[in-house]
């Protein structure tokens, strides 16, 4: 039988706040149990700190399910080990899974887990409360590879480059993760079996920052290893592999392999062996990277954010004087996955998408008020399973070419001309981020006429589906390109069609248009200062 699990990220002591949030969602889902991965308690350096502690093990914090935790890079409060010593729970619903353990629940789900980071001296290996293992710890984990759910504080070498239980839960500090599943090699007793592994790496809770430190899915400790692989599946990362690894790129190279509609036109032979995929602290749209242009972020909400595109294709001077600023922008989810499709819980999946588009309604609201009907917009995504991070461009076009219908000729026509299959209608109309195997989706938004403008259209309420717009906010149409995996797909095409449309040929390739620092940041401001009453993240 399923059941249902919610996991935690760090906790870091602020106990009150997480289990009354995970009392509420507990009522309206009835999970089996709850995982804690990372620091449930933190350093308890303040008197804040030091009264969570005591409320908890007094009985004024409530744990309203049982739930499970382990360490991560602080040792236990003195007061909660001997609460475990004496009691083998720190208070009614809340275990102690140790440093090194395995347990299985009342439903049959095997967990297995290894707390603390590694440390190379093992003086200290034999104390059970303290936040760090030792290789040799780690070659006992005993189970883990036939583990339903593997807890590790750190995450393991090379997850990001190409074990064996059904999910790996980890945690990081300042963002959420889901890797793509990767499937291990068949085994002679079930040799059609494709035993998947999901890893996810939670983030901490916080008040403020708007980063994903909840995360639930089902689970059937029973069912059997699957016979298909899901989309963007891929092979174990953690096996040998058969060539050397090649350094990493320089900085600026990377930067051109995963920035906006980058194609290498170099024409390079593509027998070599593949690079590995970029992981979040390397890959440019992911927020965990150190050298990401933070400059151009313009808001951040809970599930994507938005941004100014680098080497944009209009200028600040396209649009003017209704547009003092480029106004192409990016709408890129949290999540480093390749396509909407490929995220594997089916919540986070929809709610993902249901912001970007919420992201796209507002966009098309600041047009709207800012232009008076005389710019629609275009909306374009390459979704690919071999790609590295999936996100949408949007792009401002006089309403007059889409209300003649110039745009949809425009894509159509050359796609004829490159020989690309012809567009058709989504398949998917009920949830658009379920639309499957690999496209290149297009949302074409014709403004409502000034007489019809005067309805609010900052009443939409950004449901998933884009072509359930409401009448004053104009209307949509949505083409979609179908690609096979093996088609070589120009990543510029959506840029090419618009620049050839609004005789902007000169700037098809956003690498000879990159802007100084100090214009990108002009023009940044400057969509803030337009997009601010617009902005639902800045909403009380």
């Amino acid at each position: 039988m399923a059941s249902k699990i919610v996991v935690v990220g760090d906790v870091n002591c602020e106990l009150q706040d997480v289990f009354t949030k995970l009392s509420k969602l507990h009522i309206k889902q009835n999970f089996a149990f709850a995982i804690i991965v990372g620091d449930l308690f933190g350093d308890c350096s303040t008197e804040h700190e030091l009264e969570q502690i005591s409320a908890l093990l007094q009985g004024n914090i409530t744990v309203p399910l049982p739930t499970y935790f382990t360490l991560g890079s602080r040792p236990l409060p003195t007061r909660i080990i001997e609460a475990i010593e004496a009691n083998d729970e720190v208070c009614p619903n809340l275990y102690f899974l140790g440093r090194r353990g395995t347990l299985k629940t009342s439903e049959g789900i095997r967990l297995v887990s290894l707390g603390g980071t590694l440390e190379p001296d093992s003086s200290r290996s034999s104390e059970k409360y303290h936040p760090g293992y030792t290789e040799s710890d780690a070659r006992a984990l005993y189970g883990a590879h036939s583990a339903d759910i593997l807890i590790t504080h750190q995450w393991p070498k090379d997850i990001r480059t190409g074990s064996k239980p059904r999910y790996h839960l980890s945690s990081s500090p300042n963002f959420f993760w889901e890797r793509e599943p990767f499937f291990q090699p068949p085994t002679e007793d079930n040799p059609d079996a494709k035993p998947l592994t999901r890893f996810i790496s939670l983030a901490s809770y916080s008040k403020t920052a708007k980063t994903k430190w909840m995360y639930a899915f089902t689970l059937d400790p029973h069912a059997a290893a699957s016979m298909t692989l899901p989309a963007g599946a891929t092979a174990i990362p953690f096996a040998p592999l058969q060539t050397k690894r090649k350094p990493l790129r320089p900085q600026k190279e990377s930067f051109q392999r995963f920035a906006v509609d980058d194609n290498d036109g170099d024409h390079r032979p593509r027998k070599r062996a593949r690079a590995p995929p970029p992981g979040p602290d390397q890959c440019f749209f992911c927020l965990s990277n150190p050298n990401i242009a933070t400059h151009l972020i313009t808001s951040i909400g809970e599930e994507s954010y938005l941004t100014t595109a680098k080497g944009p294709l209009p200028t600040s001077k396209t649009f003017s004087p209704a547009l003092p600023f480029p106004g192409h922008m990016l709408i890129i989810p949290f999540t480093h996955t390749p396509t909407l499709n490929t995220i594997s819980d089916p919540s986070s999946r929809l709610a993902t998408y249901t912001e970007m588009h919420r992201y796209r309604t507002s966009l098309h609201t600041m047009l709207q008020a800012r232009a008076s009907g005389s710019l629609g917009a275009v909306t374009w995504e390459v979704s690919r399973g071999n790609g590295i991070h999936v996100h949408w461009q949007f792009l401002p076009v006089p309403a007059s070419l889409i209300k003649r219908g110039l745009v949809d000729a425009a894509f159509r026509v050359e796609a004829e001309n490159l020989k690309y299959p012809k567009f058709e209608k989504p398949s998917s109309t009920t949830d658009p981020s379920t639309e499957p195997g690999d496209f290149f989706r297009v949302w074409i938004w014709d403004p409502p006429s000034t007489e019809s403008a005067d309805a609010d259209p900052a009443e939409n309420d950004g449901a998933a589906d884009p072509d359930a717009e409401k009448p004053e906010l104009g209307s949509e149409k949505t083409l979609l390109l179908p690609l096979s995996t093996e088609f070589r797909f120009d990543l510029q095409f959506g840029r090419r069609v618009m620049a050839k449309l609004m005789e902007l040929e000169k700037r098809i390739n956003w690498k000879n248009d990159v802007q100084s620092q100090a214009e990108e940041e002009a023009d940044a401001e400057a969509f803030k200062e337009a997009f601010k009453q617009f902005d639902f993240t800045l909403e009380e």
